[in-house]
């Protein structure tokens, strides 16, 4: 399976009438958020494929097309969070947003409040290990876990019980976004217990047998 994965930002090459050309053959599309629902209602469109997303810190408020219409979400896809779905034979599970650092903004968690989240996931979780041997493939969030790919300050600081959930459910995969990357050498793949971690800024093709 070959998937698209992208996040954070607006890519002119993907943004175009060449995207299918960049980028043929792509069976899923994933959107790590803080992308406007536009740019992900056109990529699954033109590169025709299914698109998965959760949410960014950023992602709050109304946003709107060039046409001016407002979007409640992207017409083409499916928002994930909190939720694990099948597609093309793999099992994703989806967490949108960032570590809170504004009251009362959306798609910001604390990390009492990420962990609720988590809890409310876990009864699926574990039927899917017992019925199907794996709870899930994919893992796919805004922020990435504490300690991996993350910064000092608050706002990109990543989730501890992101860690807890790896070694507890071990996915195969892990695909994050949120961290900006401007340098060849940073680290954007990291190997977690049975897990590898991707910051898929701004965007990642990736091959999963």
């Amino acid at each position: 399976m070959r998937i698209l994965a992208v996040s954070d930002r607006v890519i002119d090459k993907l943004y175009s009438g060449q995207a299918r050309q960049f980028f043929p053959d792509i069976d899923l599309l994933i959107g790590c958020g803080d992308l406007p629902f536009y740019y992900l209602d056109f990529l699954t469109s033109a590169i025709d494929a299914p698109l998965v997303y959760v949410r960014g810190n950023h992602d709050g408020g109304p946003q709107h097309g060039v046409d001016g219409q407002e979007w409640r979400g992207v017409r083409g896809g499916v928002n994930i969070h909190g939720r694990l779905v099948a597609r093309r034979g793999l099992i994703l599970a989806g967490l949108q947003g960032s570590m809170r650092y504004k009251p009362h903004a959306d798609y910001m968690y604390t990390e009492a409040e990420m962990r609720r989240v988590v809890a409310q996931m876990v009864p699926r979780l574990l039927w899917n290990r017992q019925r199907l041997g794996r709870a899930l493939d994919v893992l796919v969030t805004h922020s990435p876990p504490y300690g991996i790919h993350d910064r000092p300050d608050l706002p990109h600081t990543g989730f501890k019980v992101f860690l807890s959930f790896l070694r507890l459910f071990r996915p195969r995969y892990h695909l994050h976004g949120h961290v900006h990357v401007y340098r060849q050498d940073e680290v954007v793949r990291t190997r977690y217990e049975e897990t590898e971690v991707i910051n898929v800024y701004p965007y990642k093709l990736l091959t999963i047998d």
